[in-house]
C-alpha cells in the first residue's frame, strides 16, 4: 500500500473526503499532488456525496436593518444538532441592498438567488465563486404594444440527461386594461450552464404561476411553484429539467378554491413532498401536515400530522433530518419544532419579520463555472478504494 508521509493513502484521501470545501480550497494549494486529487472530478464527486449523507445543513437568507436604517441580505448556516450557527462570507455587495432579493433554490452546494427583475446569480458559498447570469432573451416589467410583461416563475435544478444545471424563466403577459388579475399568455426560456446561454422553449404553461417564496420547491429533478388553473382551483405547478415540460399536481381535494384566510407551504420531508396549511392570522396557529405518497397522484396526498396550536409561531421554513422543522417566529426569529417531543426553541437568529427564506445545503466543491458536467466525464485516476 502506498504511503503518504505516515498515512497508508487510503486513509489520507478518506481524510481529506471529511473536509469542509473551504478547507480543501487551502489544501490544494499545498503541492501539486493535493490540487491533482482535490480538483479531481471523481473527488469532488465522492465528496459531495460523503456531505449527502452526512452533513445536511440549513441555508438561511434573511435582511437585518443595518445602524444606517438600510436593509441588508445575509447569508447564514445552521448546522447540527446543537444548531451551531455561521454567517457565510459571500460577496453580494452588488445585492446586500437589494431588499427583494430571493433564494431561488440549491443543487450540489449551488445557490441560486435573483431579484425577479435584471439580474440572476449562481454561488457556491463554499468557494467563494459566483456568476452572474447573461440577459434573458424575453423582455420583462415594461409594455410590449398593449401587454405587460412580468417575470411571473423562476427555478433552480439539475438536468441528470445533459448533466448540467437549468435556470427555468416563466414571463407572463397581460393586457394592461384587462381588467384580469390573470395573465394573457406566458413564454419560457431555459437556461443551460452548459452552453451559458438562454434558449425560448415552446411549451404551454398548463397554470398560473402566483409568487409564493414559501413554496417554491425543486424535488426529484423537478421545481415547484403554487399556482393556480383556469378555474381558479389552487394546484402546484412543476417543471421538470430533464425533458423541459410542465405537470399540473393537484392539491388535496379540501383545497379547491382559493382561501384567503389560510396559508400554505410546500417543502420536502422524508423524501416526498409535504404540504402545510395553516391559518394567515392568529395569535395560535396550528399546522396541517400533507404528505403526496405517490408523486403526482392526487389521492396520495395523506394528512400524516398535525402541528400545535403553537403560539408566537409564523410560519414553517424547512424540515431538517432529525424529525424537526425550523420555523419563522412571529417577531423574526428563527425557532425549532421537534416532531417527536413537541419541544419548541427559540434559536436566537433574528432578522427583518417574513423576510426569512431556507433550503436544505450541502457544501461541497462543485464549480459554477462547469457545474456538474465535470462530475459526470470518466475519469481515469483510481483512488484505491
Amino acid at each position: 500500500m502506498e504511503v503518504i508521509g505516515d498515512l497508508p493513502r487510503e486513509l489520507f484521501l478518506k481524510i481529506l473526503l471529511r473536509l469542509p470545501a473551504e478547507s480543501l480550497m487551502r489544501c490544494k494549494y499545498v503541492c501539486k499532488y493535493w490540487h491533482s486529487i482535490i480538483t479531481n472530478p471523481k473527488f469532488i464527486q465522492l465528496h459531495l456525496n460523503y456531505n449527502y449523507n452526512n452533513n445536511v445543513c440549513v441555508l438561511l437568507k434573511r435582511c437585518l436593518v443595518t445602524c444606517l436604517g438600510q436593509k441588508e441580505n445575509l447569508l447564514s448556516l445552521v448546522c447540527g444538532n446543537g444548531f451551531s450557527f455561521v454567517n457565510l462570507d459571500v460577496d453580494l455587495s452588488l445585492y446586500r441592498k437589494e431588499p427583494c432579493l430571493q433564494l431561488l433554490g440549491h443543487c450540489d452546494g449551488i445557490i441560486c438567488l435573483s431579484n425577479y427583475r435584471d439580474y440572476i446569480l449562481l454561488c457556491n458559498p463554499a468557494t467563494r465563486e459566483s456568476m452572474l447570469l447573461p440577459e434573458s432573451r424575453l423582455p420583462c416589467y415594461h409594455s410590449i404594444r398593449s401587454l405587460i410583461s412580468q417575470t411571473t416563475g423562476l427555478g433552480f435544478g439539475y438536468d441528470a440527461k445533459s448533466h448540467c444545471f437549468k435556470v427555468v424563466r416563466i414571463v407572463s403577459y397581460s393586457e394592461e386594461l384587462r381588467g384580469s388579475n390573470l395573465p394573457h399568455f406566458s413564454r419560457v426560456e431555459v437556461y443551460s450552464m452548459g452552453t451559458d446561454s438562454w434558449k425560448e422553449i415552446n411549451v404551454t404553461v398548463p397554470a398560473h404561476v402566483r409568487y409564493s417564496p414559501c413554496f417554491e420547491t425543486y424535488f426529484n429533478g423537478a421545481f415547484h411553484w403554487y399556482a393556480m388553473d383556469d378555474n381558479g382551483n389552487e394546484v402546484i405547478l412543476s417543471f421538470n429539467m430533464g425533458n423541459e415540460e410542465f405537470q399540473v399536481i393537484p392539491m388535496p381535494s379540501f383545497i379547491s378554491k382559493h382561501d384567503h384566510s389560510i396559508c400554505s407551504s410546500l417543502l420536502v420531508w422524508n423524501d416526498c413532498i409535504a404540504l402545510v396549511i395553516y391559518p394567515e392570522r392568529g395569535i395560535e396557529k396550528s399546522f396541517d401536515i400533507f404528505v403526496m405518497k405517490e408523486y403526482g397522484v392526487k389521492e396520495s396526498w395523506t394528512n400524516v400530522l398535525t402541528i400545535g396550536p403553537l403560539t408566537r409561531v409564523e410560519r414553517p421554513l424547512v424540515f431538517r433530518k432529525n424529525d424537526e422543522i425550523l420555523m419563522e417566529g412571529s417577531h423574526g426569529q428563527m425557532m425549532s419544532y421537534n416532531l417527536r417531543n413537541k419541544e419548541v426553541k427559540d434559536l436566537q437568529i433574528y432578522g427583518i419579520p417574513k423576510s426569512f427564506s431556507t433550503l436544505a445545503y450541502v457544501n461541497s466543491l462543485v464549480s459554477v463555472k462547469g457545474g456538474n458536467q465535470m462530475l459526470d466525464q470518466r475519469d481515469n485516476t483510481d483512488f484505491g478504494w
